[in-house]
């Protein structure tokens, strides 16, 4: 297997370096993202799902966890260490297999729903989509998850990002909103039907010590720098979380986003 590096713009990025911080600290998607599917119909008990570049596993383990049969796919076999791990501890069972999202080598018109967690800006969209649509029975639904921190200005997140940008310039994913609507138009393209999305808004709960890890877990941080330029950073935002926002644990705003299509 490949290089499990992923690219987006100048930042050259591998999560297998940091998989330990990854499983142990980045919040997973939230009970209210799965039981928003839920409601839609897009997730009940027994359905077939697959869920592309799955990480350390927190959408697929929340679909094992609703009763789905689930295969998850990604290219960092550390990251799916944890999620194994993760899994024994939530008692349920996924199975990882090692691949690209664009080039699965899965048979075709086998998935009820196929999710995209925190990770659809890493691939190649096009063909992503494409696979997407190839590995789903007719009606089922692609579904493009993002669960981000919200920088509002002047706030922990804001500050936070001044900092990743300081140590990592390359580091250009700072400023969002955790909507992306430019995601729609690709799906058209890839022949996906009934598109729509939801989003809301949630705090997740961090301490200082879990947000440090949060953050070494992040793309501009431990994926990308050397670990003495991990540690010099780590040393300085605990330093700016201890002189500037000394709540301990943190109510961390956060943004729940889905782009969601049907196969034809």
């Amino acid at each position: 297997m490949g290089s499990a590096e992923v690219r987006f713009k100048e930042l050259r990025a591998d999560f297998g370096k940091t998989a330990e911080d990854y499983g142990r600290h980045r919040a997973g998607f939230p009970d209210e993202f799965f039981e928003r599917l839920a409601s839609m119909g897009i997730v009940r008990a027994g359905m077939r799902a697959l869920d592309l570049g799955t990480g350390t596993g927190t959408i697929a383990r929340g679909l094992a966890l609703r009763g789905c049969e689930v295969t998850a796919l990604d290219r960092s076999e550390p990251l799916m260490e944890q999620a194994r791990e993760l899994d024994r501890e939530a008692g349920v069972v996924v199975n990882y297999v090692v691949a690209a999202a664009e080039e699965t080598g899965l048979p075709a018109a086998s998935f009820d729903v196929v999710t995209a967690g925190q990770c659809w800006h890493w691939f190649d969209r096009p063909r992503a989509a494409a696979e997407a649509r190839r590995l789903l029975k007719p009606g089922g639904r692609l579904v493009i998850g993002h669960f981000d921190w919200i920088p509002i200005p002047g706030n922990m997140v804001d500050a936070t990002e001044k900092l990743i940008e300081k140590h990592n310039p390359k580091w250009k994913l700072g400023g969002g909103v955790g909507i992306y609507p430019q995601w729609m138009a690709g799906l058209a393209q890839a022949g996906f039907k009934n598109l729509e999305t939801f989003s809301f808004d949630i705090d997740a709960i961090y301490t200082h010590e879990a947000w440090r890890g949060r953050i070494r877990a992040s793309a501009g941080v431990g994926a990308s720098l050397t670990p003495e330029a991990v540690a010099a950073f780590d040393d300085e935002l605990r330093a700016m979380l201890n002189d500037r926002f000394a709540e301990d644990p943190m109510r961390v705003p956060h943004r729940v986003f889905a782009a969601i299509g049907t196969a034809p």
